[in-house]
C-alpha cells in the first residue's frame, strides 16, 4: 500500500470515528451509521492495499522463479 493510499484510509477511518461519535453524542442515529460505514470503508482500503501488496511480492516471486528457470 502507498503512503499516500495509508494516509487516505487512516484520514477515512478517523473522520468515521468523529462522525459516529458526534451523531452519537446528539442522538443522529443516520450520522452515526454515516460514521460506521466510513470506518468500514477504510478497513476496505486497508485490506485492498494489503491485497495489492502481496499480489506484487507474489508476482516478484514468480518472475525470479521463471528467470532462474532460464538461466540454466
Amino acid at each position: 500500500m502507498s503512503l499516500e493510499d495509508s494516509i487516505k484510509a487512516t484520514a477515512k477511518d478517523a473522520e468515521g470515528r468523529l462522525q459516529a461519535a458526534a451523531g452519537a453524542l446528539s442522538g443522529d442515529d443516520a450520522m452515526q451509521a454515516e460514521g460506521q460505514a466510513k470506518q468500514v470503508q477504510a478497513q476496505v482500503m486497508h485490506a485492498a492495499g494489503d491485497l495489492k501488496d502481496k499480489a506484487q511480492q507474489v508476482a516478484s516471486r514468480v518472475g525470479d522463479a521463471l528467470h532462474g528457470l532460464t538461466d540454466h
